[in-house]
């Protein structure tokens, strides 16, 4: 027989002393010995009577719930661990909150057990947390696939090249399709040179050919929402190589196809009201005797040409056919994720994703509803002025800025180029990793915008 499951209490600091006053004696003195006062990220393992574990109290703010359980599934003893009934655990917070904080608390608990131990000998179990009995089984699943989605960009991402290549990223779109009666359609060889060249271009220095893959989904009759991802499986950088710290995390290049896989399966286990199409150019950016030269020029789908500046920059070019392909599809929005410039990261840091969008409307609501899911958006300008950057001598457009400044907006005014006129279109030029281990958010690969696209979209198209 299995053995029941441990309480777990989620406290606040505030009302922690009253509530503690209605334990018995020796719970106090544990707790005074302890000096626990239910502090964000503090745990207290209270024990049975008979010995063992009789429940654990756990501290957490409401104000950023998220992460506040994270670090308790590899913490805790191995076993099976349960919320109390939300009236119970949540009994002094506003009417409403109750169901959000649990799924908030829960969500990182989920977040907080992922292990990449794909290339390990061996395997840990982490701990186990049981939902609140009462709280909706429908919140639960959300919650549930949510985690799965976040777990499954970082298993892509932390992935090594070797085995993740373009052939791999195709064969994982195809798993994705038909888990949800997708279809899809890969470009390879001739095709993929006639009809999306710059991909091909990019990626004909590999011995693994380069791949533009295309998922389709939903209903014909359905707004058009087209996600689009950059897939580099690993990038040296072409012959304006990459030093050895700036490759050593490059089997990471292809986080925005991560993101956007991911985000279509979410898309289509929610069964949105849209045609979705997913577009992912993947490409492995290497060095070899019919490898990309600088000041070579690129032709592209749209017909516009690229003069190489940089081939470092291969990110934009491939994605330009991308976005020509998505405007073909005729799009009430287009949706593109991409590692695509060290500058995001020196504007903004690792943390904080930056985005581009041309409706200012959206871009405030993707910025409130990054702050309160702790998953951090903030829009950048596309301004104009630094279009000159990118004038090409010999050809339209050159894929590197003549100026050392503003690098991330002038990559997404590269992209920009290549969508249509008056089509919404929003941009994330996303890390995809976490540099350090804290809980909730292992070292390696990571979805960073992920949620709170994933919540954006569906407020746009099956608002409750």
């Amino acid at each position: 027989m299995n053995a029941p499951a441990t309480p777990l209490i989620p406290l606040r600091p505030d009302p922690f002393a009253r509530y503690a006053e209605t334990l018995g004696a020796t719970e106090r003195t544990w707790i005074e010995q302890h000096r626990f006062r239910a502090e964000p990220g503090r745990h207290l393992i209270l024990p049975a009577p008979g010995g063992g574990i009789g429940r654990v109290f756990a501290g957490y703010d409401p104000r950023a719930p998220l992460y506040a359980l994270a670090a308790l599934p590899k913490r805790l003893p191995t076993g099976t661990y349960a919320l109390p009934p939300l009236a119970e655990a949540f009994a002094d917070s506003p009417p409403g909150d109750a169901a959000p904080l649990a799924t908030a608390l829960m969500l990182g608990w989920h977040l907080g057990a992922y292990r990449f131990d794909r290339y390990r000998s061996q395997s840990e179990n982490p701990a186990v947390l049981s939902p609140p009995p009462d709280l909706d089984p429908a919140e639960t699943e959300r919650l549930e696939a949510l985690a799965a989605a976040v777990c499954q960009v970082r298993d892509w991402v932390n992935t090594p090249a070797a085995d993740f290549g373009p052939a791999e990223l195709a064969a994982a779109a195809e798993h994705l399709a038909a888990a949800h009666g997708g279809r899809i359609e890969v470009l390879a060889g001739s095709r993929l040179r006639e009809h999306c060249p710059a991909v091909y271009a990019f990626g004909m220095a590999s011995r693994r050919p380069p791949r533009l893959i295309v998922l389709r989904w939903g209903d014909p009759a359905a707004p058009c929402l087209v996600l689009a991802g950059k897939g580099v499986t690993f990038d040296s950088g072409g012959l304006n190589i990459k030093n050895a710290a700036g490759m050593r995390k490059m089997k990471k290049d292809m986080g925005g196809a991560a993101h956007v896989l991911a985000l279509a399966g979410l898309v289509m286990r929610r069964r949105l009201p849209v045609r979705l199409t997913v577009i992912v150019p993947a490409v492995e950016n290497m060095i070899a005797g019919q490898a990309l030269r600088p000041g070579d020029i690129v032709h592209t789908r749209r017909g516009l040409t690229i003069e190489i500046g940089n081939t470092d920059a291969e990110g934009r070019v491939i994605l330009a056919d991308a976005l020509q392909l998505a405007n073909e599809e005729r799009p009430d929005l287009v949706v593109d994720f991409a590692t695509l410039t060290g500058a995001a990261r020196v504007a903004l840091g690792p943390d904080v994703t930056p985005f581009f969008s041309t409706d200012e409307a959206a871009a405030a609501e993707l910025k409130a509803l990054g702050a309160a899911l702790e998953d951090p958006l903030w829009p950048l300008p596309l301004h104009d002025a630094y279009d000159s950057f990118l004038a090409s001598d010999i050809a339209d457009i050159c894929n590197s800025s003549s100026s050392p400044y503003a690098g991330c907006i002038t990559a997404a005014l590269f992209l920009k180029r290549f969508v249509e006129p008056g089509v919404p279109w929003l941009h994330f030029d996303t890390y995809a990793w976490n540099d350090q281990a804290r809980p909730g958010r292992p070292a390696g690969g990571e979805a960073l915008g992920l949620r709170t696209v994933c919540a954006w979209l569906e407020k746009r198209y099956a608002p409750s």
